[in-house]
């Protein structure tokens, strides 16, 4: 009998750090410069993403010390993973944080990571980074809406 895989056998606050880090499917969501109205709450997803992201790997180029470098980097646990209402429906630390499996394309399932740009699910080739954006005011997308909420 196949011994199952640790995501589904391992609490999210049970894992190692590399069994941890291992669930980021790279897609960069996370990664995407979000407007929030002071009044409603309401959030605007840009489609810019962080100036630490390469954007073709969708990878953070200075991962170790982002917090750092961007204070307002969210570094993620999994007792603040419910709370982050901005966190793609396809992001696996959301989807174990609510007891459902990986998709086919993330890349602990397909062993590949290029599976997750293959799908669409990434934002490879639909962002510009916050070095050569502008106003953000200037690059609200509907897109990442249809992962969110």
């Amino acid at each position: 009998m196949k011994e199952k895989p640790f995501w589904e056998t391992v609490a999210l606050e049970d894992m190692s750090a590399e069994q941890w880090e291992s669930l980021c499917d790279g897609c960069g969501k996370c990664c995407l410069l979000k407007l929030e109205d002071e009044d409603t709450l309401e959030l605007a997803y840009t489609e810019v993403v962080c100036r630490l992201l390469d954007l073709g790997t969708c990878q953070c180029t200075r991962y170790p010390e982002r917090s750092r470098l961007v204070p307002d980097c969210i570094t993620l646990t999994p007792d603040i993973i419910p709370t982050l209402r901005w966190m793609p429906r396809t992001c696996a630390y959301r989807l174990l944080s609510e007891g459902k499996p990986l998709p086919w394309w993330h890349p602990l399932i397909s062993k590949d990571p290029e599976t997750v740009h293959q799908a669409g699910i990434s934002v490879r080739g639909r962002v510009v980074s916050e070095r050569r954006a502008g106003d953000l005011e200037d690059h609200i997308v509907d897109w990442p809406d249809e992962d969110v909420g």
